[in-house]
């Protein structure tokens, strides 16, 4: 008999360990991680976790035959910053990757009769506004609003949710029986924040970059301008929401998309905030015109309504606790050790 499980991809990655370490506190579920890197050692034994790529197909071929997989949470991507250096590596590795486990997941939910469920993390990327005064005048925008991604990133993003769309709500829709659709549900992001881990190759680190140089006392160089606008979103409230969404009755959603956001800052104000806490911190302005670019394509803030409506989407931390209880203390803390 195979073992029900819950896979997450990119498990080492930054939402990998703080969702595991969520599951782990509930004690309730069975994980099967999946990752080229290894876990680091505090989840060791913790997860079933097998080091492996997202395009191997004889991988997931082996994997059915072991486990009966309920739920996947599909993190495993490369980011934007380094989509934009590599765009057919990318479209490799977060459309095909994901093309393969949507089918994956759609065989499961047939031969078991029931729906698998697929969460998928999406991005402001897939937003692209022309210039600066649209994106001041269209500051909180909507899940439809805008959606002329600049990146090979974003890109890949918009078109996966389409595909997510499409094997939850129309695959095989020429079978002469009508086949057990997946249930594909997709958050989109704003810029994420973690004490526990360094950022690595997004496009929005310049904030949390600041953070992590000033706990340590080295001088940082922001990318962007101290104008540029972002909304932005702490580890435990992208975890939550993740979790929300995934324990959310499907007869509730009338989307398979949805924005979620916290609070939305200048560069300027985060560098303000640092210097707060970290008094003397050396941080400086050195636009990288290409970064930039990106920036001020992605909208200053989020219109998540259809979110709070729909399954009572909400923050916890705003941009004051973010700070005050769960940033600076922890990554104090990090570097102290």
């Amino acid at each position: 008999m195979r073992k029900k499980v819950i896979l997450i991809t990119g498990a080492a990655g930054e939402i990998g360990q703080a969702l595991i370490n969520e599951f782990i506190d509930e004690d309730r579920h069975d994980l099967l991680t999946l990752d080229l890197k290894p876990l680091p050692p505090e989840l060791f034994g913790q997860t079933i976790h097998i080091q492996g790529d997202v395009l191997d197909q004889n991988l997931f071929a082996r994997l059915v035959t072991e486990y009966e997989i309920d739920t996947i949470f599909h993190l495993a991507a490369l980011l934007s910053t380094r989509s934009e250096f590599a765009p057919a590596l990318a479209h490799q590795v977060n459309v095909n990757g994901t093309l393969a486990l949507l089918q994956l997941a759609a065989e499961q939910s047939q031969n078991r009769g029931k729906p698998v469920r697929f969460i998928f993390p999406s991005s402001i990327a897939t937003y692209g506004l022309p210039d600066l005064e649209t994106k001041t005048r269209d500051f909180y925008v909507r899940e439809w609003d805008w959606n002329y991604p600049t990146t090979m990133y974003g890109c890949n993003k918009l078109y996966c949710e389409q595909l997510g769309a499409y094997y939850g709500r129309h695959f095989q829709q020429l079978a002469e029986t009508t086949p057990v659709m997946l249930d594909f549900r997709s958050v989109r992001f704003p810029g994420l924040i973690s004490a526990y881990t360094v950022p690595s190759g997004g496009t929005s680190d310049y904030g949390p970059e600041m953070l992590h140089a000033a706990a340590q006392g080295k001088p940082y160089a922001c990318f962007v301008r101290p104008d540029s606008t972002i909304p932005f979103m702490v580890m435990p409230d992208a975890v939550k929401s993740l979790l929300h969404l995934w324990g959310a009755p499907r007869e509730r959603l009338t989307h398979d998309v949805y924005n979620v956001t916290s609070f939305s800052l200048s560069a300027a104000e985060f560098r303000e905030l640092v210097l707060q806490a970290f008094p003397g911190a050396d941080i400086t302005y050195q636009p990288d015109l290409r970064r930039q670019g990106i920036i001020d394509s992605w909208p200053a803030g989020l219109n998540d309504k259809l979110a709070r409506r729909d399954w009572n989407w909400q923050p916890d931390y705003d941009v004051q606790r973010a700070f005050e209880e769960y940033l600076v203390p922890n990554i104090r803390e990090r570097y102290a050790r």
